[in-house]
C-alpha cells in the first residue's frame, strides 16, 4: 500500500498559502460556484438568511481579531456596529453620499471610536475589560435614543438604497452579491492581516504579554491596533446592516447582541478566521431552526401552541456556549480541523 508523501512545506512561501492544494482549490471554486447560484436555486427566505449571515462573518472576524487572536474580551461590539451604521445613515441619508463612501466611513469613525475605547482600556484585562466594554455598549445605546435630533431617537434612521452604476439594489436577491464581494473582501483581508507580522505580534500578547513586551513587542500599539481593527470591522458590518435593513433603530444594537458575537467566536473557534464564519452562520441558522421545530411541536402537540418567545434563544445561546467551553474548546473549526485530518490521514487512524 502505498505512503502518502509530500505533507510537509519546503519554503515559507509555501506554509503560508491560503489555497495549499489542487483538491482544496478545486473545492474552494465548486463553493464560490454555489454561491454565485444561490439566488437562482433557493427562494428569497433563503437568501436573506445568506445576507444576514454575510453581515454576521465580517463582525464575528472583527471581534475574533480583538479576543480570539490579542486576547482582549469585548462586550460591547454591538455598539461598534451602532457606530458604522448610524455614520452610514448620516452620509447616505442626511448628505446623499453613495455607499462606497458612506460604508467604508462608518468602518473608519468605528475604528476611532475603538481607539479611544481601547486607550484607557489599556491596563484592564478579563472581567474588568469586559465590564469597561459593556459600559461602553450601554452608553452608546443612551445617546442613540436620547439624541434625537442626530440619530432620530426611538424613530430611528432610515437608509437611502444602494445604487450600484444605476443599478437599484432594492431587493435581497439583489443585495446578495454586493454583500458577498464585501464579506469576500473583508474575510481575505483578515487571513492575511494575521499571518503578517502585526497577526504574530496579536497572537504573541495574547498568549504571553510580559514575554512579549521583553522580545519587543509594543504591547500599547499593538492592542490599540487591535481594537481599531475589530471597530473598523464592526463599522463596516453596521453599514451593511442597515442598508439590508433599510431602517435602523437601537434595538438592533443592544448588549444581547453583543452575547450573540461572542457566542459566534466562542461557538465557532477562538483564533481562527473559519471559525469565525462557522460561528456567524451557526448562530444565524439556529434561532430560525428553533423557531420551525417550535412550530412542528406546537402542530403536533396543541397544549405547546404560543408558548415559543425570544426568551428561546437567549436560553439556547446560553447552554450552547456552556457545552462548547466544557466539550469543545476549540469549537466548530477545531471539530472542522479533525475530520479534515481524518479524511487526510484515511486508511490509517494517526
Amino acid at each position: 500500500m502505498a505512503i502518502r508523501s509530500k505533507t510537509f512545506c519546503e519554503s515559507y512561501h509555501e506554509d503560508i498559502k491560503l489555497l495549499d492544494t489542487i483538491w482544496s482549490k478545486c473545492w474552494m471554486g465548486l463553493f464560490i460556484l454555489c454561491l454565485l447560484m444561490l439566488p437562482y436555486i433557493s427562494d428569497s427566505y433563503i437568501v436573506y438568511m445568506v445576507n444576514l449571515s454575510c453581515i454576521a462573518v465580517v463582525a464575528s472576524v472583527g471581534l475574533n481579531i480583538l479576543t480570539g487572536f490579542t486576547g482582549q474580551i469585548s462586550l460591547g461590539h454591538a455598539a461598534f456596529l451602532a457606530i458604522g451604521a448610524y455614520t452610514a445613515a448620516l452620509l447616505g441619508e442626511g448628505l446623499g453620499m453613495p455607499f462606497w463612501i458612506t460604508l467604508p466611513a462608518g468602518g473608519l469613525v468605528s475604528a476611532g471610536a475603538g481607539i479611544l475605547v481601547g486607550i484607557p482600556c489599556l491596563r484592564l484585562k478579563g472581567l474588568y475589560l469586559a465590564m469597561a466594554t459593556m459600559s461602553f455598549g450601554v452608553m452608546v445605546e443612551y445617546v442613540l435614543i436620547t439624541w434625537g435630533s442626530l440619530t432620530g431617537g426611538e424613530r430611528g434612521m432610515y437608509m437611502p438604497e444602494v445604487n450600484v452604476l444605476g443599478l437599484v439594489l432594492d431587493t435581497d436577491e439583489s443585495m446578495y452579491y454586493f454583500l458577498l464581494i464585501v464579506t469576500a473582501l473583508m474575510i481575505i483581508a483578515a487571513k492575511n492581516i494575521v499571518r503578517t507580522r502585526i497577526g504574530r505580534a496579536f497572537i504573541a500578547v495574547r498568549d504571553r504579554d510580559i514575554a512579549a513586551e521583553v522580545m519587543g513587542v509594543n504591547l500599547t500599539g499593538y492592542k490599540v491596533t487591535a481594537f481599531a481593527l475589530s471597530s473598523f470591522y464592526a463599522g463596516v458590518a453596521g453599514g451593511m446592516y442597515a442598508y439590508v435593513m433599510g431602517h435602523i433603530h437601537p434595538e438592533h444594537f443592544t448588549l444581547m447582541s453583543s452575547v450573540e458575537y461572542m457566542a459566534m467566536i466562542v461557538i465557532g473557534g477562538l483564533g481562527s478566521i473559519l471559525g469565525s464564519i462557522f460561528g456567524a452562520i451557526f448562530i444565524v441558522v439556529v434561532p430560525e431552526g428553533i423557531k420551525l421545530l417550535a412550530q412542528g411541536i406546537e402542530a403536533v402537540i396543541p397544549a405547546m401552541q404560543g408558548r415559543y418567545d425570544e426568551e428561546w434563544n437567549i436560553a439556547v445561546f446560553g447552554l450552547l456556549i456552556m457545552l462548547f467551553l466544557i466539550f469543545e474548546p476549540g469549537g466548530l473549526n477545531a471539530i472542522w480541523q479533525r475530520i479534515k485530518i481524518g479524511f487526510k490521514n484515511w486508511p490509517f487512524t494517526y
